[in-house]
């Protein structure tokens, strides 16, 4: 635990009564600041033997978060009520979706065509879409660039989704819609954390669920989905392997650490897992991507990292720590199912062990 972590304290919050009505507890671990901001806080009801209570009918947890999280670590786990966000209706045309599935494309593709082409067919509401031409698709996707500010990752899917109806569920030929050009992505290089940084970040997820989970992506370099849709049947043991299926429904496997296992075996016997290796509070439900993209978040920020983390970082981390202490690109391709080993060739020019030998010309001026 570093310096900035220990002036910090910890507030966890419980549901609970005090005097014969509902509250929310809060837990504050003997911290002598948070004792004096509770006792002052107009909001608390009353601050008694080491814990805070307010009123549940009054509390609100995002103002309650803003006071207090620039002073403590705040756990809200156990008074957090997820609401389910509503359903989307989708607008398709008939065969849209069956052709989608029949063709096995991967539950986020199908998912995202669906918005897109109901996004498409919303646009053109009134108008028979078997009768667009070619200037009407151009003219839909430069309003989506041009008034939507779409980035170029979207305008190539809503492209790809458009064109899945006209070639795939029409039969239609292969078309090039001429006014638009195919934008191509600024490649830039992957961004990596420092091995420093990585175990900071570990050594601020105490939750044992969260630890195992960050912790398996960066031992086996998974993408977040590959993560998410691990069963208890994918962790190899006997063979030290995690079995990984991946884009495209690609099966591959990766290297499973021991300590990982270790863990994982504890885990396993506190939260008993009923189909999904990590699962959220209702048993059975596969956890959220967006839960596991804020626990990353917050153990950067507990963990003093400034510069932006995400999840993905963790895979770049995996393949450039493996290249610096001298794993073949080759293999490394194969742990990451790169298809192409041009795609795992660009890590060598993120890893820094080779270039920290080269001799810097400005220090061997003398030497000529």
């Amino acid at each position: 635990m570093n310096k900035a972590q220990k002036q910090r304290g910890n507030i966890v919050l419980h549901k609970d009564s005090y005097d014969g009505q509902d509250c929310i507890r809060i837990d504050y671990a003997d911290s002598q600041v948070l004792a004096s901001m509770l006792s002052q806080d107009a909001g608390v009801a009353a601050v008694v033997n080491g814990s805070g209570y307010i009123l549940a009918d009054v509390f609100n947890l995002s103002d309650f978060y803003d006071r207090y999280s620039p002073h403590a670590y705040i756990d809200y786990s156990r008074v957090y009520v997820k609401h389910p966000k509503p359903k989307r209706e989708y607008t398709l045309p008939k065969g849209y979706l069956e052709l989608l599935e029949q063709k096995r494309y991967s539950p986020s593709t199908v998912k995202t065509y669906k918005a897109y082409f109901s996004d498409f067919m919303e646009y053109h509401k009134g108008r028979n879409i078997d009768r667009l031409k070619v200037a009407d698709i151009n003219s839909y996707i430069l309003y989506l660039v041009n008034e939507k500010k779409i980035s170029v990752s979207q305008q190539n899917m809503r492209i790809n989704a458009i064109k899945f109806y006209y070639e795939q569920v029409r039969g239609g030929k292969r078309q090039y819609y001429g006014g638009i050009t195919r934008a191509k992505e600024y490649k830039s290089l992957p961004e990596v954390l420092s091995r420093d940084e990585m175990k900071r970040i570990l050594s601020c997820l105490e939750n044992r669920k969260h630890h195992c989970m960050i912790s398996l992506i960066y031992s086996a370099g998974l993408r977040r989905s590959e993560l998410l849709n691990l069963t208890p049947q994918d962790i190899v043991s006997e063979r030290m392997l995690v079995r990984i299926m991946g884009k495209g429904k690609k099966c591959r496997y990766s290297l499973l650490s021991e300590k990982v296992l270790h863990e994982l075996r504890e885990y396993f016997k506190e939260y008993r897992p009923q189909r999904w290796l990590f699962e959220g509070d209702t048993p059975g439900e596969q956890y959220s991507a967006s839960g596991l993209v804020k626990i990353l978040k917050e153990a950067a920020d507990r963990a003093g990292i400034k510069h932006r983390v995400h999840l993905h970082m963790l895979r770049h981390s995996f393949a450039t720590h493996l290249l610096e202490q001298g794993t073949d690109l080759r293999t490394i391709q194969e742990l990451l199912g790169h298809n192409d080993i041009k795609t795992t060739s660009i890590y060598l020019h993120v890893t820094s062990s080779h270039k920290s030998s080269i001799p810097n010309p400005l220090d061997t001026l003398d030497d000529s």
